[in-house]
C-alpha cells in the first residue's frame, strides 16, 4: 500500500493550528523520567520559588505569651532558557517513516492525521535530548546542543556542594565510602536513606540512581533475601526497610553521575513554556529538496528547597 503524499504548505498549516500542542509535545516526550518531578508550565524566564519556614506552637494558657519569631523565606529560582533548533529533513523519509509505523500497528491514517504526525514525530525528538540532558546538562550561552541550554539537577548539586549549602554540616550530603558493588549495595542504599532527615524518611520519597546501581542493588538483594517468602519478584521497586515509602528510580539519564538524589516529587521541578509568546513552530523552505523545522521553547530545572527536610544527597564513591 502506498503512503498519502503530503506538501510543505500541508505541514506549514499545521505547525500553526497545531503549535501550543507541539511545544509540550517534547516535555510529554520524556515523561518517563518527568513523570517523577513536578512541572511549572509558563515559565519563561525566572521564577521564585522556595521553602517558607517557621515555628509556631500552643502551650498552656497564659495572657501575656506572644511568639516573635520570624516566618523565614528561602527563595530559589527556577529559570527556564530560550533554546531553538532548526532542523533540515527529508520530508519523502519523515512521511514513509511514520506512515510505516501507523501501518504497521493497523492504523489507518488520513492525510490530516499523517501531517499532524508528522509535526509530532519531529518535536518529539526535541523531547529525548532534553531527556538525557535534565541532569547533567551546564548552560552554556554559546553553546550549540541541548546540553548547553541549562544547568541539570546534578550540575545545580555540584554548585551548591562547592558552595557548602549542601554539606554533610547542613545534614544534606552524605558521601558513600566505598563503590557499589552486588555484594554491598543494599546495605549502602539503606544506610544512607537511614541517614535522611526524619522529616523526609516519613513521607513518600523517590531515589534517583544510575541503572548501574539498580542493578548492583537487585543483584545484591536476590543473593540476601531470593529465598525469604515475602520476596515475590527479582526487580525491586522500592527500598527495602522503608515500607514502600522511598522508590527507587533509576534513570538512562543518571548514567556516569556523581550522586544519588533522595527527595520528594513536589521538590523536583521543571519549568517550561506551555505555548508562551516566545515560543515557536514552524515550518519553512530553504533547500529545494529539503525542509526546515523551525522550533523555540523554554525549558529548565530545579530543587524547590535543598533543605535537609526535602533534599538529601548522596556523593557516589569514584
Amino acid at each position: 500500500m502506498g503512503y498519502l503524499n503530503i506538501s510543505d504548505a500541508d505541514l506549514k498549516k499545521s505547525a500553526t493550528t497545531y503549535k501550543k500542542e507541539l511545544l509540550i509535545t517534547p516535555v510529554l516526550s520524556c515523561s518517563d523520567t518527568l513523570q517523577h518531578f513536578t512541572g511549572r508550565p509558563g515559565v519563561a524566564g525566572r521564577e521564585v520559588v522556595g521553602q517558607l519556614t517557621g515555628n509556631i506552637e500552643i502551650g498552656p494558657y497564659k495572657a501575656t505569651r506572644v511568639d516573635d519569631t520570624g516566618v523565614k523565606i528561602t527563595p530559589r529560582v527556577l529559570e527556564t532558557y530560550l533554546g531553538s533548533v532548526v532542523k533540515r529533513f527529508d520530508l519523502n523519509d519523515a512521511e514513509k517513516t511514520v506512515w510505516g509505523e501507523a501501518y504497521a500497528q493497523g492504523e489507518d491514517l488520513t492525510k490530516a492525521a499523517l501531517v499532524l504526525q508528522v509535526l509530532t514525530f519531529l518535536s518529539a525528538q526535541i523531547g529525548k535530548k532534553l531527556n538525557a540532558a535534565i541532569w547533567t546538562a551546564v548552560r552554556n550561552d554559546s553553546g550549540d546542543t541541548t546540553q548547553d541550554l541549562f544547568d541539570g539537577f546534578d550540575t545545580i548539586t555540584k554548585k551548591e556542594i562547592d558552595a557548602n549549602n549542601i554539606s554533610a554540616a547542613q545534614g544534606n550530603l552524605h558521601e558513600f565510602s566505598e563503590a557499589f558493588s552486588h555484594t554491598n549495595a543494599v546495605d549502602l542504599l539503606m544506610k544512607f536513606y537511614e541517614g535522611a532527615a526524619p522529616e523526609l524518611q516519613a513521607v513518600e520519597t523517590k531515589l534517583f540512581i544510575p541503572h548501574s546501581v539498580y542493578n548492583a542493588y537487585n543483584r545484591d538483594y536476590a543473593t540476601r533475601y531470593g529465598s525469604t517468602p515475602y520476596n515475590h519478584k527479582y526487580s525491586k521497586t522500592f527500598l527495602e526497610g522503608t515500607q514502600d515509602l522511598c522508590e527507587l528510580v533509576p534513570l538512562a539519564s543518571k548514567k556516569g553521575s556523581e550522586y544519588v538524589h533522595l527527595s520528594t516529587k513536589k521538590n523536583m521541578l521543571y519549568g517550561f513554556g506551555a505555548g508562551m509568546a516566545d515560543e515557536n513552530i514552524a515550518i519553512e523552505k530553504y533547500h529545494e529538496f529539503l525542509t526546515s523545522f523551525v522550533a523555540t521553547m523554554y525549558f529548565g530545572v530545579q530543587f524547590e528547597t535543598i533543605a535537609q527536610e526535602s533534599l538529601f544527597v548522596g556523593k557516589i564513591h569514584a
